[in-house]
Order: C-alpha cells, then sequence, then structure tokens
C-alpha cells in the first residue's frame, strides 16, 4: 500500500463519541485536533511484567516520551480490538493473546510541550505478548518490561511519562489489573 496513495485514516468522533467520517492522521494532530478514536494497550508477559516503550523522537506528539506498551488508531473500517492486534504485530512485532478491554469509555485531552494537541476516545486494553519484542524503530525508540507496581510508582512520582498513561494507570490499577495479569 502506497501511502501517498491511501493514507491511514482515523475515525472522527462528535462529543458522544459517535462516528462522524475520517481523515488521514497526517492531518488530525495539531493545535486544534478533533476528537477522534485511539487506543492504548498494555502488554504483560508471563512473568507479569508489563511493558513500557519510549516513543521514537520522530512521533507527531509527545515525541521521546515514555508511555504504555503502544497507542494506535482503528482504521474506519475496523474494530478496534482488531487495531490493537495490528499495531502489536506492526509496532512491537508481537502477537497479543488474551486480550480484553479494561476501560472502553477513556477519553483524554493532552497538550504537548509544543502545543499539538492529542484529543481522543480511546478505549485502554491489555493482554499477553507472545514472542520477541522488535519494535519498529519509527514508532519505538526504547523498551523494557518492569513490575506493574513501579509502573504504578512512576506514574504518581511525577516522572515524564505520557499524559494518558499518567490517567489511565490509576484507572487500571483501581480495577485490579496488576492483580488479574
Amino acid at each position: 500500500m502506497n501511502p501517498q496513495s491511501d493514507p491511514e485514516l482515523v475515525v472522527l468522533l462528535d462529543d458522544d463519541g459517535r462516528n462522524i467520517g475520517s481523515a488521514p492522521k497526517s492531518t488530525v494532530h495539531h493545535r486544534d485536533t478533533p476528537l477522534h478514536l485511539a487506543f492504548s494497550c498494555y502488554l504483560f508477559d508471563d512473568a507479569g511484567r508489563v511493558l513500557v516503550t519510549r516513543r521514537a523522537l520522530d512521533k507527531r506528539t509527545f515525541p521521546g516520551v515514555w508511555s504504555n506498551s503502544f497507542c494506535g488508531h482503528p482504521s474506519p473500517h475496523e474494530s478496534v480490538d482488531d487495531a490493537v492486534v495490528r499495531r502489536g504485530r506492526q509496532e512491537l512485532g508481537v502477537e497479543i493473546i488474551d486480550l480484553q478491554c479494561a476501560l472502553p469509555r477513556f477519553r483524554y485531552h493532552a497538550v504537548a510541550s509544543d502545543g499539538v494537541v492529542e484529543n481522543e476516545v480511546c478505549p485502554v486494553f491489555f493482554g499477553r505478548a507472545v514472542g520477541t519484542v522488535d519494535a519498529d524503530p519509527s514508532e519505538v525508540m526504547d523498551s523494557a518490561w518492569v513490575p506493574w507496581d513501579e509502573l504504578c510508582a512512576v506514574a504518581q512520582s511525577g516522572w515524564a511519562i505520557s499524559p494518558w498513561a499518567v490517567e489511565q494507570i490509576p484507572l487500571l490499577q483501581a480495577a485490579g489489573l496488576g492483580r488479574r495479569s
């Protein structure tokens, strides 16, 4: 697929979360980002550790920031679950099993230091990674497997991690994610 002739599209949403169309991803993230559909995923290994990743420096939003395992956007005619599995393969080179949606209605608005805005309805998933992480360097510049409790402590410490992870982690912790993974 040629990105020039068939750009990656994101699903645009109204304030009630209803699909109102689509737009090329390359045109969506700016200082007045429209509300759109995305997802976040936290992957665990067999030892119960969670994969955290550092966003590549070329990312449009929050470059170089540590975050959850990966994020993405479903295409207009793709289920969010299918998009999570697709992006896990593309971004990290792993298969995902035991995929579950933990926060189906999570929504956030965050402004990066350069003024670019994230404005997303962003269901939050967790699952188990199968295989060795082979991250796409255009997406991920570094990764680490860490105990869930350590990630929770980092989220509460004020250290620089993505604003969506700072909001998601306490909600996941309250829902008992660390005990189920």
